[in-house]
């Protein structure tokens, strides 16, 4: 999409035209992502996948058809039918893209799940989604058996790769299974208003909900992965979400998938020196990634980046939490690109608020609503829009093709997240005069400090730009003069030091950038922040450890 489209027509629109099918009609997300593109060109290349070794291995459509195909027809063999839940707990493997197809080619539900879930975690989803199935490696049988004792719903557990000592109860060998299914099983017959999958939310705010997605997500994804990323066929694509969050469902799978683009899947860990490579070896062109990731690589200097030809990059974007104007200043000065950065919700499905590539970034800002969607601040009381410069809760208009249709057993939960014709966010931001959107922070996180609101991101983005920290995290703390004051933890660059000196310089940063009223009470120098495995800073478990405060639901923490 042009700057010249971007006030035509919507990008729902255009999603259905790239997908081919028309409102009401009948498709599977599955047969177009995978068949329909065997049809005009099977031998393309659909993925590249490497492993923790650096073993790398290409699969053309065809391949993923057949792969997929195999999947569905094991499902069948084991009595799985529509609308039942198939979950995965798999690294981002290529068995773990068959099985999330594949149980979608059969209308079942899939749920994909962290690798990293500790039993407890595994426990509370398979039991709260009533899972039939679960897909796994050998290597976290442990953890799987732990978690599904007292589940009787769930009636098989898939292993790719069994351990040495076999086998046991309902567990099945995967690729026996698949040996003997057949590779030619049609896509099932369902509406787009089926079910398709089932998220669990990363849990920042309290314990993880399942968000239900249907088959008509799928248009949301292609649109905005043609309109904001920039797709293209002759692309090399990386996304470096893991499938367990949202965004490796939508951006690491549907979207690029929908519009045949091949795709890197890279199931190593972070270093700056791994991912540059991997850029570098398989010119990566457009590249999705989180603002955690890009402060660890803004960590590890710009030599690092400039030891490695990235020139194939075009195209850089960002998701998960809000992008700081200095990163996207140090990217510019890295990559010689502007990172984009995205805002949506896994409730959303796909991205709703952008900095589009026809915009002209203003750093810091989320962006404007892409077209068709409509959107507004609204009084937090009232429910009623407000005027650029006021700051209220981010809400959105519905319907859109990728819009949750409910949280999992939770009905009431569900219809309370909708007010005077509005789905509200949970975000709390305002709008300029120009109508870009500035994201202030979590309706719950933000921070009443001596009669002042304030969001914890601009206090972040004004810490971050001390050369040496490399992260922060903003949160209140009770005082008795005040009600709340502002604290922060505070990550170093590598060869900083925690000085009287550094937490006086921080202190003024925030009073020069953002106010007085704004400046921490506390700054504290940590090793690391808490975070989800999708990036967003934990900061109530931050606060919960400052505060020497019980910490809540840690499922979706990153422990790496």
């Amino acid at each position: 999409m042009s700057e010249g489209e971007s006030s035509g027509a919507s990008v729902w629109h255009q999603g259905r035209l790239l997908l081919g099918v028309s409102p009401g009609e009948p498709f599977n997300a599955c047969e177009r992502v995978v068949d329909r593109h065997c049809a005009r060109y099977p031998e393309a290349t659909a993925a590249i996948h490497r492993n923790h070794h650096g073993d790398r291995r290409v699969f053309t459509f065809e391949d993923l058809r057949r792969a997929v195909s195999r999947f569905a027809s094991a499902l069948d063999a084991l009595g799985v039918k529509p609308g039942d839940r198939v979950f995965t707990l798999l690294e981002p493997m290529p068995e773990l893209f068959w099985s999330i197809l594949g149980a979608i080619r059969t209308g079942a539900i899939a749920g994909p799940l962290f690798a990293a879930f500790g039993s407890e975690a595994i426990r509370d989803r398979l039991g709260d989604s009533g899972a039939r199935v679960l897909i796994t490696h050998g290597r976290h049988l442990l953890k799987v058996r732990a978690a599904i004792e007292g589940l009787p719903g769930l009636k098989q557990v898939l292993v790719v790769d069994p351990p040495a000592d076999g086998l046991r109860g309902i567990e099945r060998d995967l690729a026996a299974l698949l040996a003997d299914a057949s590779d030619e099983r049609p896509p099932h017959p369902t509406s787009e208003q089926d079910p398709m999958l089932l998220h669990y939310s990363s849990g920042t705010t309290g314990k993880p909900k399942g968000v239900l997605h249907v088959h008509e997500a799928l248009v949301g994804h292609a649109a905005t992965a043609r309109a904001v990323l920039d797709l293209r066929r002759e692309d090399s694509y990386w996304c470096t979400a893991d499938p367990g969050w949202v965004t490796g469902t939508s951006y690491a799978l549907f979207g690029p998938w929908a519009l045949g683009v091949p795709q890197i899947h890279y199931e190593g860990g972070f270093s700056s020196s791994a991912w540059y490579s991997l850029i570098e070896a398989e010119r990566v062109s457009v590249w999705y990634t989180s603002p955690t990731a890009l402060r660890m690589l803004m960590r590890d200097g710009v030599e690092a980046a400039r030891a490695h030809d990235l020139s194939s990059l075009r195209h850089i974007c960002s998701v998960g939490e809000p992008l700081n104007p200095e990163v996207i200043r140090w990217g510019l000065e890295t990559y010689g690109h502007t990172i984009r950065d995205t805002w949506w919700q896994t409730e959303t499905g796909c991205m709703q608020i952008a900095n589009a590539p026809w915009l002209p970034v203003r750093p810091g800002s989320m962006g404007k609503p892409l077209p068709g969607v409509t959107a507004a601040v609204l009084d937090p009381t009232t429910h009623e829009p407000l005027p650029p410069g006021q700051e209220g809760l981010l809400a959105l208009v519905p319907p859109w093709p990728s819009m949750f249709r409910t949280y999992w057993n939770r009905l009431d939960l569900y219809g309370a997240r909708f007010r005077n014709g509005f789905y509200l966010t949970g975000d709390r931001a305002y709008t300029d005069a120009d109508g870009y959107y500035w994201f202030v922070g979590r309706d719950d996180d933000v921070i009443n400090t001596s009669g002042h609101l304030v969001g914890p991101f601009e206090i972040e983005s004004a810490l971050l730009t001390h050369p040496a920290v490399v992260e922060a995290a903003a949160f209140p703390i009770p005082v008795a003069d005040a009600g709340e004051a502002v604290a922060a933890r505070v990550v170093l660059a590598a060869g900083s030091e925690s000085s009287r000196e550094l937490i006086r310089d921080l202190k003024t940063l925030v009073r020069r950038q953002v106010g007085p009223y704004a400046v921490p009470r506390e700054v504290v120098v940590v090793d690391r922040l808490p975070r989800t495995r999708s990036g967003k800073i934990m900061r109530r478990v931050a606060r919960a450890e400052h505060l020497g405060l019980p910490v809540g639901d840690l499922s979706s923490l990153d422990e790496s």
